[in-house]
């Protein structure tokens, strides 16, 4: 690690064109917080779906305020994009353009997670839902040359057994890009993820990799029950930061945080960007990465993120680098893809003067 003293932070145009360049890693992104205006506004004309007409108004519907009361009334705002996403034609068209979103902001391996249980209402199979979202991902990494994989989620507010039934479903789509399970939804409402241990096992058993939302209320308690579960990440979970013996135990297990710096001020978990604990947690060791969760409900570029990363919550540029290195390691990929991310990215630092680099 260069020391940081050796290293003059960049004014706000210079280090925005440095995160803009800077090749990035997204772990955290939830496919129906991340549809584009335009197409939300082409989806309510088309399914006939009532909805704001202008784009102004759904900009408003769709974008969530920047601070609100609880994860409770940020979860309102997921509402009308998964009333516009209930065929497969719809799926498939928003994932391709995530990821041509994602790869215009330098995005060069990501993530994408779901519900397929959401989007069933009009008829569509779990099944036909998930291989239209396998096909959008496919489709679009070919043509951006993005790596991408997909998350399959599981709610809290739907029956255990569902869940179960889910998560055998999913694993049969590995072959396609499908290689994570999740656990998210109302945690007020649900707070013991135990209840879905079955689902979780099945996943695991198909070759599924493990992470679950867990802190977006209750705090420390709630990172410590999601640990139950054995995971390798935990979506959210800064109130860890508030326990020094969880934080040296998600240390010891090696457990990263997916954490979302201007998400966790909208629903409530943190006062502000500056409170956010990233820096605090990243210096005490703990593995985090930094994603945006929702590119739309938040609407936040990732190298906007890392901008207020550095300007707001206090990271240098070597901490930030090192952050976005870690979600590779941390990643749901196979080890020979993950390798030559790897090398990629440090060819990319090694000629960046602010990294230590030299042009």
């Amino acid at each position: 690690m260069i020391p940081t003293t050796e290293l003059e932070q960049p004014g706000h145009a210079s280090l925005r064109r440095l995160t803009a360049a800077m090749p990035k890693a997204e772990l955290h992104l939830h496919l129906d917080g991340s549809l584009r205006v335009e197409t939300a506004l082409m989806l309510a004309r088309s399914r006939r779906v009532d909805a704001p007409a202008t784009y102004e108004g759904m900009f408003r519907a769709l974008v969530g305020p920047a601070r609100m009361a609880s994860q409770a009334e940020l979860l309102t705002r997921f509402d009308l994009p998964i009333a516009l996403l209930q065929d497969a034609e719809s799926l498939e068209q928003v994932t391709a353009e995530l990821v041509e979103s994602k790869a215009a902001d330098n995005v060069r391996y990501l993530e994408i997670r779901w519900g397929p249980a959401l989007h069933v209402r009009r008829g569509l199979s779990v099944d036909a839902g998930i291989a239209a979202v396998c096909r959008g991902a496919r489709e679009a990494a070919v043509r951006t040359g993005s790596i991408v994989r997909l998350t399959c989620t599981a709610l809290r507010s739907h029956a255990p057994a569902e869940a179960l039934e889910l998560a055998e479903t999913a694993a049969r789509f590995r072959d396609q890009g499908l290689t994570g399970w999740d656990l998210a939804g109302p945690e007020a409402a649900v707070p013991d993820p135990l209840a879905f241990r079955r689902a979780f096992a099945a996943a695991r058993a198909g070759g599924l990799r493990i992470t679950l939302h867990a802190g977006e209320w209750g705090g420390a308690a709630q990172v410590r029950r999601a640990l139950a579960l054995d995971p390798e990440r935990i979506a959210h979970g800064p109130g860890a930061a508030d326990d020094p013996r969880l934080m040296a135990e998600i240390t010891l297990r090696g457990v990263t945080l997916d954490l979302c710096l201007t998400s966790n001020v909208q629903a409530g978990i943190v006062a502000s960007v500056v409170d956010h604990p990233l820096a605090r947690l990243h210096r005490a060791g703990v593995p985090v990465s930094l994603s945006t969760d929702d590119s739309t409900v938040s609407d936040v570029l990732l190298s906007e993120e890392y901008v207020r990363a550095v300007e707001e919550n206090g990271l240098t540029l070597p901490e930030l680098w090192a952050i976005d290195r870690h979600a590779l390691d941390a990643a749901f990929a196979e080890p020979e893809v993950i390798n030559l991310l790897r090398e990629s990215f440090e060819r990319w630092a090694a000629v960046v003067p602010e990294l230590g680099g030299s042009r």
